[in-house]
């Protein structure tokens, strides 16, 4: 029976460690230069609505990596770009590939997708969720400190969808989340009921410097998402005060550390020197795409 991977719960605690742990060993061989090809003969189609830098290459990179083929398919170019109901492509593609990763503006395209292909769906990257780059998240935070449990995570920002993504995240890695958003730009309310009943640790605070107080990682993210440019300045005029900089980092714990999913902009969300300082672990989050997404194809695929 194949399994999908739309929302960061769509897999288990025990999913999860095997994940990391397989994504471990991976960047271990990938850097030993240890062949490991896995999923040969198997093609991944990549089908992207929305423009994409790391979510392209990383599974472009991570199939050849594993052996396998990666066809990357621009939504304009394909047949849905003039009307084709999705359910169709979900049901030829799955003749052809072994799964499938789209990259979607509404999240019920993928979950139309999911629902009539045959293959494993990835979501990578809808308006509700971004799962895989929280994949690539808890492993950049396990490799640093080791036990997660019981860290302190803060989010400044958006309550945008990487954002639900940690959030429910908690429910599955023992972490507590802490979320700071300016007023009508918070997390949604059926998103944290949801996280609290499955026995995540989240609260909201009412300032940044309050959610990150003591806090063993802050996280944020781009203000103006893909589809949000027309409200661009004021979104900049909503989210004064909640650039993560030297002063927020102040208030964190001593060892805290920054991630930030990218694309970044530097003096708004975040500012330089902090996303290039010493505190920051962005380079290693955005290189741990590329491992999470391939235990992740491997969970999915290998039989």
């Amino acid at each position: 029976m194949k399994k999908d991977f739309l929302s960061i719960l769509d897999i288990t605690r025990t999913e999860l460690d095997e994940i990391l742990s397989d994504a471990e060993r991976l960047k271990r061989q990938k850097r030993a230069g240890v062949p490991h090809e896995l999923l040969r003969g198997m093609t991944l189609a990549m089908i992207f609505e929305k423009s994409s830098t790391r979510t392209h290459i990383s599974f472009e990179v991570g199939m050849h990596e594993l052996g396998g083929h990666a066809l990357f398919l621009n939504a304009k170019d394909l047949q849905i770009g003039r009307g084709e109901e999705i359910r169709d492509t979900a049901r030829v593609a799955s003749r052809y590939v072994s799964a499938v990763m789209i990259r979607a503006y509404h999240h019920s395209t993928i979950e139309e997708l999911a629902e009539h292909a045959t293959i494993p769906v990835i979501n990578g990257l809808s308006d509700r969720e971004h799962p895989c780059q929280l994949l690539a998240d808890i492993l950049t935070i396990r490799e640093h400190f080791g036990d997660i449990r019981d860290l302190s995570v803060a989010w400044v920002g958006d309550g945008n969808n990487v954002c639900t993504s940690l959030v429910l995240s908690s429910a599955l890695t023992g972490m507590s989340v802490t979320v700071a958003s300016p007023d009508g730009y918070g997390l949604a309310p059926e998103v944290l009921l949801r996280a609290r009943k499955l026995g995540g640790k989240v609260k909201t605070a009412s300032s940044p410097a309050d959610a990150v107080e003591d806090a063993h990682v802050i996280v944020t993210d781009t203000w103006v998402s893909m589809g949000d440019e027309k409200e661009r300045e004021k979104r900049l005029a909503a989210f004064h005060g909640f650039t993560v900089n030297e002063g927020l980092l102040r208030h964190a714990a001593p060892d805290a550390r920054v991630l930030h999913c990218l694309p970044a902009h530097r003096g708004e969300e975040i500012t330089g020197d902090v996303l290039d300082g010493p505190q920051s672990l962005v380079w290693d989050e955005a290189e741990n795409r590329l491992h999470a997404q391939k235990a992740l194809l491997v969970k999915l695929l290998k039989k």
